[in-house]
């Protein structure tokens, strides 16, 4: 006969082991997550410095081995000789020249494999030695699948620049961010929910405030890479006026009118400004909000930080679009847009508080 105390003790033993499992799982995923943030600053760079279209064959496994001859150069550097972009912005470089581009590019794709790795190996050792809940196993494979679908999008967009174009299509290069965007905010979600809270979940009200923000983050993101694609952000470069006005002109000068959302430079600047606007107004209205509802929490403690860190980003992308685009702080404004997106993906996680125990784990020991 199991006497209650026996019971009891049996129940603690199956928390604390879950627990374990968690933490295991937990750290995993911010490993993933610093190997992602990598990948995106490299990937950045890539297209900072041009050099996305360097490579211009797909080869997922043959293609981690890179030139280890001058013949070999001298074949990827014909290559790219026969695109586009060569002709028309990068004629006449060096060899050397190409060398330096190529490496960003084979970086990028490098490291791109190397998350898949890094997923998909401990993901079978968590899943087969039984230490993965039954929650998370699906979110867990939805990851690995996006992460596998991002690397076709990823030579769709590359293919776009290949034949007749110098640049890639602004609406694959923003595809493909959205995408990476989402993996990382996933992660950060999974990982944030396995984590131990130690303060209540937030009040409602206050718990969808912060998942609209992730919402804003990300279409910001995604008109920031619009404006990438076009290369919007190297014209109009003052501020807080846009070609002298507050309100430019010839915002619609495209037709049919839909198309300046997407192919109008100067449209879509002006829309990545707006978009920075309203996520300021947003983030300070969150944290108000926060510290009037819920003082002293932890919850309002992140809306606080959480205005800081939009309040510097929008700093950096001024500073940025002031001079013209500069590598250093371009790749900077890059690199804490995705470390924003993660803290607010992790702010709104936290507002919900951990994940709930998994009570099959806990019944069947």
């Amino acid at each position: 006969m199991v006497t209650p105390a026996f019971s009891a003790d049996l129940s603690r033993q199956a928390t604390g082991r879950e627990q374990r499992n968690r933490q295991l799982v937990r750290w995993w995923l911010y490993v993933v997550l610093i190997v992602l943030f990598a990948l995106f600053l490299v990937g950045g760079a890539t297209r900072l410095t041009g050099s996305g279209l360097s490579i211009t064959e797909w080869k997922p496994i043959h293609g981690v081995i890179p030139p280890l001859n001058e013949a070999e150069w001298l074949e990827e550097f014909d290559k790219y000789r026969q695109i586009p972009q060569y002709e028309e912005v990068n004629r006449g470089m060096s060899l050397g020249e190409f060398k330096v581009i190529f490496w960003w590019e084979w970086a990028h794709r490098i490291l791109a494999r190397g998350v898949g790795f890094v997923v998909a190996l401990p993901l079978a050792f968590f899943w087969l030695s039984g230490r993965l809940e039954s929650r998370l196993k699906p979110k867990l494979l939805g990851l690995l699948a996006l992460g596998g679908f991002q690397g076709f999008i990823g030579w769709w967009m590359v293919s776009s620049g290949l034949s007749e174009r110098a640049w890639v299509s602004q609406y694959r290069l923003a595809t493909h961010m959205i995408i990476a965007c989402l993996i990382f905010a996933a992660t950060m979600l999974i990982a944030r929910g396995l984590a131990p809270h130690t303060a209540e979940p937030a009040r409602r009200g206050t718990q969808r405030f912060a998942g609209w923000l992730v919402v804003l983050v990300l279409f910001q993101i995604y008109l920031g890479a619009l404006v990438a694609g076009l290369h919007a952000g190297m014209s109009f470069n003052t501020w807080p006026l846009m070609d002298g006005r507050i309100w430019p002109d010839q915002l619609l000068s495209m037709q049919p009118f839909w198309l300046n959302f997407f192919e109008n430079p100067k449209t879509v600047q002006f829309l990545h400004r707006l978009g920075a606007y309203v996520v300021f107004a947003a983030a300070f209205w969150h944290m108000i909000a926060t510290m009037r509802t819920e003082p002293n929490s932890t919850h309002a403690r992140r809306a606080v930080l959480l205005f800081v860190l939009v309040t510097i980003q929008a700093a950096i992308g001024i500073v940025t679009l002031l001079t013209v685009v500069h590598l250093h702080p371009a790749l900077l404004h890059h690199g804490v847009a995705i470390v924003l997106l993660g803290f607010v993906a992790a702010h709104w996680r936290g507002t919900r508080g951990a994940y709930p125990a998994d009570t099959a784990i806990i019944a069947a020991s």
